[in-house]
């Protein structure tokens, strides 16, 4: 009887592995969902649309777009994290909600909270004025602001907040900080001239062919694509490296398995031509393929970067 039992067990369990092993081989048997920590016409989703679409033919399972905006991606980066699914949600997203989110305010969740699968396209943010100003470069535009002091600056996010106030502080400038909704807010402010420099997270894109919003310095690690002449900030002189990626995420408790199929439909998506056409020629950003292991070293390490920064400055602006 025991030797039944055993062989019974055996059985049972052999079985269980072989369908453990069929489950993971038929991911995904269901459709997926791609969460957007950000709203709906924002590049960020109308990049992720088509995204969504290309991984859809190469997984055979619709990947349906969620939009949860808030917190600068956080609300959805706050939700993936108590997720259970094992790679049927995953968040497609900025990496400055996961890196500089949890410095600047408390989540339940830290950049080691998550498996990467893999990075898609480097961000192309940048400090930004309008035409006809006093000045022609970032160099000229300190000097103005030494001058003028109060010369207004329009943010949208605690991290470019962070960041305008470090280099005030290494420069010896004082700005007044005008705070804007996003670059719907920022854009007429610049135009108009009611405003002489600000923050663009990628607004600055739609006006590359007019100059209507020169481009003052990069906030990628490297020069931008469409804006080659706008130095980086390292070149400026700054100790830091803001540069953003947008990487796909998914649960921690997700199978290897399920984490190499994704990056297998995100590595084609990367070479299909409606997902470079999209990013490359609309929104000027370029699409690269990151593995899921370099993305978070990647990602550690301008954690470690912000945080000496913020304590440098004794902590960040209320």
């Amino acid at each position: 009887m025991k030797l039944q039992s055993f062989l019974k067990t055996a059985l049972v369990t052999g079985a269980l592995a072989i369908s453990t092993s069929a489950m993971a081989d038929n991911f995904p048997s269901k459709p997926l969902s791609m969460v957007i920590g950000w709203g709906a016409g924002g590049s960020t989703d109308i990049q992720g649309r088509v995204l969504a679409n290309v991984m859809s033919e190469h997984l055979g399972q619709p990947v349906n777009v969620i939009n949860r905006p808030g917190a600068g991606g956080g609300v959805a980066l706050q939700q993936l994290a108590n997720n259970r699914d094992e790679g049927y949600t995953f968040v497609f997203g900025t990496s400055m909600s996961v890196t500089f989110g949890p410095l600047a305010t408390p989540t339940n969740y830290d950049v080691d909270s998550f498996k990467y699968v893999a990075g898609v396209t480097l961000g192309q943010s940048a400090l930004v004025t309008g035409a006809n100003r006093a000045y022609s470069n970032w160099q000229e535009l300190i000097e103005y602001a030494k001058a003028n002091p109060g010369t207004s600056y329009a943010t949208q996010l605690a991290f470019d907040r962070m960041l305008i106030e470090y280099i005030a502080k290494q420069e010896g400038i004082d700005l007044r900080i005008v705070p804007t909704s996003g670059g719907a807010g920022m854009a007429p402010l610049i135009l108009s001239g009611d405003v002489e420099f600000a923050y663009s997270g990628g607004t600055h894109s739609g006006y590359a062919d007019t100059g209507e919003m020169p481009v003052l310095a990069s906030l990628a690690d490297d020069r931008l694509v469409a804006f080659p002449d706008a130095p980086t900030l390292r070149e400026l002189g700054y100790d830091i490296d803001p540069g953003d990626i947008r990487v796909v995420m998914v649960p921690k408790n997700t199978p290897e398995e399920r984490i190499a199929k994704l990056a297998e439909a995100l590595e084609a998506a990367t070479q299909d031509p409606r997902f470079i056409e999209i990013t490359e020629e609309r929104i000027l950003m370029p699409v690269v393929f990151m593995d899921g292991e370099t993305v978070h070293e990647d990602l550690r390490n301008k954690v470690t970067s912000y945080q000496a920064i913020i304590e440098e400055m004794g902590g960040l602006s209320e």
